[in-house]
């Protein structure tokens, strides 16, 4: 007798807002839409456009402004490796050198892999190793731009630096992204936000968060900036009290031929965060055991990885594994999920986020689909078969280039939001915000995962249809971001410590 079809396969698909792609890059436009009030978006017209394959994207070069290259001190390792995994250090005086030491904590490569195809891995994931969102440093008179594969701050001699400005730069992202290019600055602003947070609650030094305050470009231009439409408006990172924005100037026009970016602009512009500056706050939850695998922070975030393979294939796999991940792992994770981000319409817009999992192979936690809430793990639905239906619905499967290891993996996390609910509660501030708010939650799962000795890979390349069946969302949920979390393949490649 025939087995009778896992559920994920018999269900008829939801396609709200509309079936005209299965993957959530071409979705995601008429999300946007959606939530703004269309019912019945159409895909722009550049949606099916013919673009460049994304494996011969160059991007572009540093934006260095003029000035010399100042090179960050030397030791920021040695400081790391003293501080005891998951203590963190007590309030106090912050040496002089304190600010410089975060960064490099914060944005210095941590190892090149020589099989791997994507090259320099640092303390946070980014798609593709492009690491699209940029630093610069200043004193409130002159920015500098940090280089990490330079581990220096480059442009005109200054005080002592007190700011930190983030922005992305959409252009560092293959033209076939399209409008996700958008999406993946946000998101990687995310993650950045919880690596910086970090690295200063590491070294003692206090800050303040100023979100980006809409309109005109201002703020880019006096970073130096010119091609404005290249970048997402910053957030500014102040560690002596929050600093003036520049409010005034206008965007310069995004070059013909790449219609996708020009919408991609006017959403970024459309961020408007009515909450002034916030205090930057912890970055680690509190209370969480001694790390079974890590003794230091400095080895945590060497550890930091988002799954390998042998010899120069893509994608990832997770390893079997002989006993259950250890429940103590899943509620370390739990822990870091549950952090807040810093900024009160950040946190407020993460409450309106979802979170979904499917688990196997952990103790004490029945293999199926789950919903994290308030630091607990709840059961949805009893289905073994719901990873088999994760990797049938992944956009990079099994092939004789790449791995594919969701169906093993003990958990895969995912993140939606109602776009309706969103735009109700924040207007279109909603959408970037929750972008930013999943990618500061994902970087603590990164780091969680790394604590257990797993890896965690930030993805968005699942067919949204099928997979909102598989895990259960509501047709008018959308998934800002998923991450797989697996057990690592030893594949016997090199690892070379970049670290200083």
């Amino acid at each position: 007798m025939t087995a009778p079809a896992p559920e994920w396969t018999r269900r008829a698909p939801v396609d709200l807002p509309g079936p005209e792609g299965d993957n959530s890059i071409a979705r995601e436009s008429l999300w946007y839409a959606y939530g703004r009030g269309d019912d019945r978006p159409e895909p722009p017209p550049w949606t099916w456009a013919s673009t460049p394959p994304p494996d011969s994207h160059v991007p572009p070069g540093p934006p260095r402004p003029a000035g010399p290259s100042r090179v960050l001190p030397t030791g920021t390792t040695d400081r790391l490796s003293a501080l005891a995994y998951p203590r963190v250090p007590a309030a106090g005086p912050a040496a002089p050198d304190a600010l410089l030491h975060a960064l490099a904590a914060t944005f210095g490569p941590v190892r090149r892999e020589p099989e791997n195809p994507y090259n320099e891995h640092r303390p946070y994931a980014s798609p593709r190793c492009l690491f699209p969102v940029h630093a610069f440093v200043g004193d409130g008179a002159a920015w500098r731009l940090l280089e990490p594969a330079r581990h220096a701050l480059t442009g005109p001699d200054t005080e002592a630096p007190t700011r930190i400005a983030l922005t992305g730069r959409y252009t560092a992202i293959p033209v076939a992204y399209q409008w996700f290019r958008g999406s993946l600055v946000s998101i990687e602003l995310g993650m950045v936000l919880r690596a910086l947070s970090l690295g200063l609650e590491l070294f003692g030094v206090p800050a303040t968060l100023t979100p980006p305050s809409g309109g005109g470009a201002g703020p880019l231009r006096e970073l130096g900036l010119e091609r404005t439409w290249e970048w997402s408006l910053p957030w500014f990172v102040d560690v002596a009290g929050p600093g003036p924005v520049a409010r005034a100037g206008r965007d310069a026009p995004v070059p013909a031929g790449d219609p996708s970016l020009t919408h991609v602009v006017r959403v970024d512009r459309e961020q408007t965060y009515p909450a002034g500056p916030a205090p930057l706050t912890t970055a680690v939850p509190a209370g969480l055991p001694d790390g079974p695998v890590v003794p230091d922070w400095a080895e945590l975030l060497w550890r930091r990885h988002s799954g390998r393979m042998p010899r120069a294939l893509h994608g990832m796999d997770s390893a079997p594994r002989p006993a259950p991940v250890p429940a103590r792992h899943l509620a370390a994770a739990l822990a870091w999920l549950g952090v807040p981000p810093p900024h009160p319409v950040l946190a407020a817009a993460f409450d309106a986020v979802t979170v979904t999992a499917v688990v196997q192979h952990v103790e004490g936690y029945p293999a199926g689909v789950h919903r994290f809430e308030r630091g607990a793990a709840h059961l949805r639905k009893a289905d073994p078969t719901a990873p088999a239906g994760l990797e049938a619905n992944y956009g990079y499967g099994l092939s004789p280039v790449n791995g594919c290891g969701i169906a093993k993996a003990p958990l895969t996390v995912f993140f939606s939001v109602r776009p309706r609910e969103l735009f109700a509660r924040f207007g279109p501030t909603g959408w970037g915000a929750a972008q930013l708010a999943c990618g500061w939650a994902v970087h603590g799962l990164c780091l969680a995962a790394a604590a257990a000795g797993l890896f965690a890979r930030p993805v968005r390349a699942f067919k949204e249809i099928p997979t909102k069946e598989v895990i259960g969302l509501a047709e008018d949920e959308t998934i800002v971001l998923s991450a797989v979390v697996g057990v690592p393949r030893e594949t016997g490649g090199d690892q070379l410590d970049l670290r200083t």
